[in-house]
């Protein structure tokens, strides 16, 4: 027996614009004029239509009054007035025959031309009349045009008050979005380490005018940039300054390291002299990132033959594999120093087999070892922090992704689902313009950058 096969529903997902602040603005206005015009809408047509038919209703008990007192004298009853006259209401009728004098809104008597056999509204009022029903009626169809007259004009006035209001509303929920909007690119700007981003609002500079929310929300992301941006140049100069304090001193110490006499004890001073030497340079290097002070050398290269060079230059067992050969525009010491720092921490803190691939313009540098942290992942490379018993101070893949920014590049950290780490380097491509001759455009000399 087959059994059924399960469906899934996919649950319908609004479109992104109705989450903004101005569509919601935008109903939520459109609901409110609706409430309020319907609401001042009912008060006056009830307001008006009572009038109305109570002035109406006391014309017809007047002349009411009239034709009873014809009825009683045996004169002839005046026009549009009888004894059970057709077309009188049957309950109004009734109320007469009891004994009781009313009046109601209903279809007058026939008329000669009407097509439907029916007159217009009229108000008729009836009295007792010897057991029967004495009736007279007014036309009521001028005082039911005025209701139906103000009944469109209500209408149309209400669409228009909620057009009028709806634009002035959303022009002005506009203003507080484009602000907000702004603010949100500069936050944007500064966590992309721009930190001379400011918003700049006019209404923080006057402490004396009155701010609203979104100001004193401007006002405090500019206080917290330039708070940032003090610290962070605090912390670039103490880290530039330490490094060149200490260029002076490390020279001395690994000259005189070179004067002792050979043994197990020199060679440890060598290597811990050689350490904090490399651990200056990266510092300089960093606080020179940091600052963004770095100008590119750009040039032309073929980048398997860079890579295979920097390869050989590691002394490491690193295979070299290239997919697709390709030329890029970069800086090549800059190069050399972010394909360097991926192979030695590959060999640092992973395990081999190390294999850099290179396909077109990206070049990718993989080991078998446990793979990257979850913190690099997630955040990227932090200063000082290594994981396992590796040597390193965690400034080497810092200064990668330091120089790759520098070249226009992009690095980016995985771990491939069948373990190991994966470090992914993403260049700009050099393309010849004369290489499209094949698009129909032959002789076009020139070369560019993608």
């Amino acid at each position: 027996m087959k059994r059924p096969m399960k469906t899934k529903r996919r649950r319908l997902r609004s479109p992104a614009w109705t989450a903004t602040l101005t569509w919601k603005s935008a109903v939520f206005l459109t609901a409110m004029c609706c409430t309020l015009a319907a609401l001042l809408g009912v008060l006056v047509h009830t307001a008006v239509t009572r009038q109305t038919v109570s002035h109406a209703r006391e014309k017809a008990l007047d002349r009411l009054e009239v034709v009873t007192d014809a009825y009683e004298a045996g004169e002839p009853l005046p026009r549009g007035s009888g004894i059970d006259p057709p077309g009188l209401p049957a309950s109004l009728r009734a109320l007469a025959a009891g004994g009781e004098r009313g009046t109601m809104v209903a279809d007058g008597p026939h008329r000669p031309g009407d097509p439907d056999g029916r007159g217009g509204p009229a108000m008729w009022a009836a009295g007792p009349a010897d057991g029967r029903a004495l009736a007279t009626w007014t036309d009521y169809s001028h005082s039911a045009n005025t209701i139906a007259g103000l009944d469109r004009a209500i209408i149309g006035s209400s669409l228009l008050a909620i057009a009028a209001t709806l634009v002035v509303g959303l022009f002005a929920v506009g203003r507080v979005t484009r602000r907000l909007h702004q603010t949100a690119r500069v936050a944007r700007r500064i966590s992309a380490g721009d930190l001379d981003a400011r918003v700049g609002d006019p209404r923080t500079a006057r402490p004396v005018r009155g701010q609203d929310e979104v100001a004193i929300v401007s006002g405090a992301l500019d206080t917290m940039a330039s708070s940032l941006q003090r610290r962070l140049q605090t912390e670039q100069r103490f880290t530039a300054d330490v490094a060149h304090e200490l260029r002076t001193p490390l020279t001395g110490l690994s000259a005189a390291a070179e004067l002792l006499p050979p043994g197990r004890p020199a060679e440890l001073v060598r290597d811990r002299v050689r350490a904090m030497r490399s651990l200056t340079e990266d510092l300089l290097e960093i606080s020179r990132l940091d600052a963004r002070t770095e100008q590119a050398d750009l040039a032309v290269h073929d980048l398997a033959p860079l890579v295979e060079r920097v390869v050989r230059a590691s002394g490491t067992e690193t295979g070299v594999r290239v997919v697709r050969p390709a030329r890029v525009e970069t800086d090549r010491r800059r190069l050399e120093r972010v394909i360097g720092n991926l192979v030695a921490n590959a060999h640092h803190h992973g395990a081999p087999p190390v294999v850099v691939t290179v396909d077109g313009a990206v070049v990718s540098v993989r080991d078998h070892g446990a793979g990257f942290p979850a913190y690099l992942l997630e955040g990227g490379p932090q200063r000082f922090r290594t994981d396992g018993a590796g040597k390193g101070h965690g400034l080497g893949l810092t200064i990668a992704v330091g120089q790759a920014t520098a070249i226009g590049a992009r690095l980016e950290f995985a771990g491939p689902p069948d373990g190991g780490a994966l470090a992914r380097l993403t260049l700009p491509e050099y393309v010849r313009l004369d290489d499209g001759d094949s698009a129909g455009n032959p002789g076009g000399g020139g070369m560019g950058t993608s």
